[in-house]
């Protein structure tokens, strides 16, 4: 985000943040954004949207604050429960995974990080979150790996979502490595097609996305008027984006390419309750990670109305079970 915009809106937000966000009309809310948008089209792309458009990176939230900290959550009951409860185990050689400490370095709405916690939820492994900053990426300044989701497990780095579910599904079960061409192949699907219709419906108009960072400022580490600016400039810069999204990956309707995805993997699962038989396996929870974060905004609230994918994903919230991510903020 420029310099420019982000002046702009703070600017613009002040009206806002007198009267409280809360009380702020539909009007006030799109007249915010529009001013948004107009201030980033007059200005010069920035390093963070270069990389958006180019692949590089996840469109995750440009934090409004050049030195904002990332929010490291820790809990007391999740330690505890770290010693106690072992890893979920699946059937009679079920192994034990007994780390010692997690820790997720993530973009919360990135989905290849809720990939990663979905089988973290899955597994009954205890970890903590730090939120990355996404222009200066200072929280990960350690690492010579500058993307996300990094997972620290008892101080050893892992990379990439599908690399770090298959090292740590090897640790769980060591003596089943060997995956099915199916589970493969669908797990595939999900980083080289499915995560690509998300962006196109999440930031398709300009009231959904400013739902969508809504959500994605209410669980990072803003203060309320970072939260304010971050809304309105990063709601403005991916309702650009998301047209040149749609454009690259070659979606003319947002919605009935999400819905087509939506089909396409109920017909997978062939009947069954999961693509894994009876239980989930690696590409449901891959699924399930990437739709959930979506499912209570606009876009995930029409794909369950208009697709038949509401039935296995409520199972699948009923496998996964509440999430152990500590969530006390220090």
């Amino acid at each position: 985000m420029t310099t420019r915009s982000i002046r702009g809106a703070a600017a613009l937000t002040r009206a806002a943040a007198a009267g409280g966000a809360a009380a702020a009309s539909a009007s006030q809310h799109h007249r915010l954004l529009r001013a948004a948008v107009r201030d980033l089209r007059a200005g010069t792309s920035s390093p963070w949207l270069s990389e958006v458009l180019s692949g590089r990176r996840w469109p995750s939230i440009p934090s409004a604050s050049n030195g904002a900290t990332g929010a490291r959550l820790v809990s007391s009951a999740a330690a505890a429960a770290a010693a106690t409860s072992p890893a979920r185990e699946e059937g009679s050689q079920g192994a034990r995974f007994l780390p010692g400490d997690v820790v997720l370095y993530q973009y919360e709405a990135c989905p290849f990080c809720n990939k990663v916690k979905a089988f973290l939820d899955y597994y009954k492994i205890p970890y903590k979150v730090v939120e990355v900053n996404p222009i200066s990426k200072k929280e990960i300044k350690w690492s010579d790996y500058k993307k996300v989701p990094i997972l620290m497990v008892d101080g050893n780095p892992m990379n990439d979502s599908s690399a770090i579910i298959d090292q740590l599904f090897g640790k769980i079960h060591p003596d089943d490595l060997a995956e099915n061409e199916e589970e493969r192949k669908w797990r595939g699907w999900v980083d080289n097609h499915l995560v690509h219709v998300l962006s196109p419906n999440i930031y398709r108009t300009p009231s959904e996305a400013l739902e969508s960072f809504d959500y994605i400022t209410t669980h990072g580490n803003f203060s309320f008027m970072e939260r304010l600016i971050a809304k309105y400039s990063g709601a403005a810069a991916m309702y650009m984006v998301s047209k040149k999204l749609k454009k690259r990956h070659n979606i003319t309707d947002e919605r009935a390419a999400l819905y087509e995805a939506a089909e396409t993997w109920v017909d997978a699962l062939k009947g069954r309750p999961f693509c894994g038989g009876a239980e989930p396996n690696l590409a449901d929870l891959a699924v399930f990670g990437v739709l959930r974060p979506i499912r209570h905004l606009q876009s995930g609230k029409d794909m369950v109305e208009h697709t038949r994918i509401g039935e296995w994903y409520d199972r699948m919230q009923h496998a996964v079970g509440n999430s152990t991510r500590a969530m006390t903020q220090l």
